[in-house]
């Protein structure tokens, strides 16, 4: 499982260093073969799974009924954009310019250790979505996290 979070910078190729402390267990879990695409929900964030996972999800969205506008675009968001990726001797993965482009990453990302996968952010748009949810999170709270004891 994967959590933590890190500041990166990518570096002029568009090109993100997986923090070391995931890099062995990325190893022994997939062999460093991760899949690489769009958040389902937040616009300019990025999700990274390995590959065991990636195939699970793929196969669950691609399960979705095509008759429905929301299943299609969803399908469209994460399994047609999704792209294969390797970290190279460094450690690091290329990020494709479109996937850059739409989650509008700059030099400053955030990269999410969220449990089965990792979340690629823009830190000024993490930052502003943090501010967001913190005004509001009494408002939304729903039954499930009222619950919760943290």
């Amino acid at each position: 499982m994967y959590f933590g979070e890190t500041a990166i910078n990518l570096d002029v190729k568009g090109r993100l260093a997986i923090p070391t402390r995931y890099r062995e267990l990325i190893t022994e879990q997939c062999a460093g073969r991760l899949v690489l695409t769009y958040s389902a929900f937040d616009s300019g964030a990025l999700w990274l799974y390995p590959e065991q996972e990636w195939t699970r999800v793929r196969d669950e969205v691609m399960q979705l009924s095509t008759f429905k506008a929301s299943h299609r675009g969803l399908q469209r968001r994460l399994v047609g954009s999704a792209t294969p990726v390797e970290p190279d001797g460094s450690g690091r993965i290329l990020i494709p310019q479109t996937l850059r482009q739409v989650a509008g990453l700059e030099k400053h990302v955030v990269f999410l250790g969220m449990g089965s996968r990792f979340e690629i952010w823009n830190e000024k748009t993490l930052s502003q979505k943090r501010m967001e949810e913190e005004s509001s999170i009494n408002e939304q709270a729903s039954d499930e996290m009222s619950r919760l004891v943290l």
